[in-house]
């Protein structure tokens, strides 16, 4: 028997009939949270517009986390789904924030 006819660069190493499992991504997790972290680029102005535009902070609740991630080095500014955190991260990140999902 050839290597060839035993391994195709189609079939799995470890074939079996079984389905393989995968890990799935939950994008209806409700336990995530958006983090905003300090980059010492952007300013005070910045991010605070930013927090108001984007995860519809009021002024005062923008300000305080801009002074947590200033003092602090991260604050978390938004929770919800993954998929709802996905564009809100983006549209932060376009505006040069620095933003995680945890």
């Amino acid at each position: 028997m050839k290597y060839s006819d035993r391994f195709s660069p189609l079939t799995p190493l470890n074939s079996t009939k079984e389905k393989p499992e995968y890990a799935v991504l939950e994008l209806e997790d409700e336990g995530c949270n958006l983090v905003l972290h300090n980059d010492e680029v952007n300013t005070f102005g910045h991010v605070i517009t930013c927090l108001i535009r984007y995860c519809e902070h009021s002024a005062e609740q923008a300000e305080q986390c801009a002074w947590i991630v200033h003092l602090k080095g991260k604050c978390q500014v938004k929770s919800g789904s993954y998929a709802d955190l996905l564009p809100i991260q983006a549209a932060l990140g376009d505006e040069g924030l620095w933003v995680t999902i945890d």
